[in-house]
């Protein structure tokens, strides 16, 4: 969802630039009718490799190779995303959403079909990641990252490692508890410890969800997004909800923490590449699309975005180090077992849970709370800009 993440790589780039076995096609990408014309890509903060901290810079290869300039902008969620493109205001040829909101665009002519033949390197595509409920007849969308969402916890601050969301509920770390701040995320852990569908249009499932976050709130240190990578490194809370390949950037900067896939479940989530209905360079986009494929590309992008990669070829190579981690590929099938899957509500669910998470927020908290907590949210905000830059995932409802 989610999904403005960087990492300091603490490997060598070796490992990314030596992939001879699956060496790049360079005169494919020559096509001369193309040279000149413009692509405007449009996508989450930092889910590239832009050339920072030695990464190869994509996007500069990709208009050396063919002579085609590209317009890269961000967004810092799916509504931004798709606000932006339901008002018009701008033309993109190239868009990575979510799956819930791939199906939305799907539904509201907001999406192109992607001619396959254009890209010969979906071949290269895993087929777990082909057909999936938000492109069934796989006609719109490029799998280009997965992830989940797990349980963060310092070690040195829990009695014993976490194996529930009930952990989130434990009086003995009130005060030492972050979770999500949005609605969509926060929910989903409660309809977890709940049996609950995350998907469920059920008035009363969402109620009853409600009062389990409410009965967390007393317990809650804060609310957080991008917040929790300078909170939790830095020793400020004990448990934390949050996004596995966000979690190797923090553990990376904080030995302290571990990581882990509650019992009850959790989501699981695939951002996609697509062609908005807005597109002005189809052709370049479907050529910019079999680029991101090329396997010595794909694994550029999953060493420095961190997520899983759908991407087979790159899962072969030795050179990809993170092939065997246990936190973005689990080992242990049973954590696939329960993984949920936020498909796009109806309207009228939507509504409600813009209105419950409202409600959960607001309740209790006094005007002055209100604004203290806005001033530190500031500056917490302003001083982390300044110590690192971080990957925002998705934000539904917010």
């Amino acid at each position: 969802m989610k999904k403005i993440l960087s990492f300091i790589l603490t490997i060598s780039m070796v490992f990314v630039m030596s992939v001879s076995a699956f060496a790049l096609d360079e005169a494919k990408y020559k096509n001369q009718s193309l040279k000149g014309t413009t692509l405007n890509v449009y996508n989450w903060g930092e889910y590239i490799s832009d050339g920072s901290q030695g990464s190869r810079n994509i996007n500069k290869e990709f208009e050396e190779l063919t002579g085609i300039k590209v317009n890269y902008t961000n967004y810092d969620s799916n509504e931004d995303m798709y606000g932006k493109l339901k008002g018009g205001g701008a033309n993109y040829d190239i868009i990575i959403p979510s799956d819930y909101m791939i199906q939305r665009l799907i539904k509201e002519d907001m999406l192109l079909k992607i001619d396959y033949k254009n890209v010969p390197n979906y071949k290269f595509v895993d087929e777990k990641y082909r057909g999936l409920f938000f492109d069934p007849k796989d006609e719109y969308t490029v799998p280009y990252t997965v992830g989940m969402v797990g349980l963060i916890y310092n070690k040195k601050m829990v009695d014993k490692a976490p194996t529930s969301w009930s952990d989130m509920w434990n009086e003995k770390y009130s005060g030492k508890i972050l979770t999500f701040n949005n609605p969509r995320d926060a929910f989903a852990i409660a309809q977890f410890l709940l049996g609950q569908s995350v998907n469920t249009t059920d008035e009363q499932d969402w109620y009853a969800a409600l009062e389990k976050l409410k009965e967390q709130k007393p317990l809650i240190k804060s609310y957080v997004m991008d917040e929790i990578f300078i909170t939790m490194e830095r020793n400020g809370a004990a448990l934390a909800p949050y996004y596995a390949g966000d979690f190797l950037t923090m553990q990376a900067n904080n030995p302290d923490l571990e990581f882990v896939y509650p019992k009850e479940g959790t989501n699981i989530f695939v951002d996609s590449i697509c062609i908005p209905s807005t597109c002005q360079n189809k052709q370049a986009a479907e050529l910019y699309i079999n680029f991101l494929l090329e396997p010595e590309i794909a694994l550029a992008n999953a060493e420095t975005i961190r997520y899983a990669t759908p991407n087979t070829q790159v899962l072969e190579m030795d050179s990809y180090s993170l092939k065997d981690n246990e936190i973005i590929y689990p080992k242990d099938v049973e954590v696939y077992d329960n993984v949920q899957y936020f498909e796009n509500l109806p309207p009228q669910t939507l509504a409600l849970l813009t209105s419950l998470w409202d409600e959960l927020k607001i309740e209790g908290v006094s005007n002055t709370k209100i604004y203290i907590g806005i001033g530190v949210f500031v500056v917490a905000v302003a001083g982390y800009a300044t110590f690192k830059t971080v990957k925002k995932r998705k934000i539904e409802n917010a």
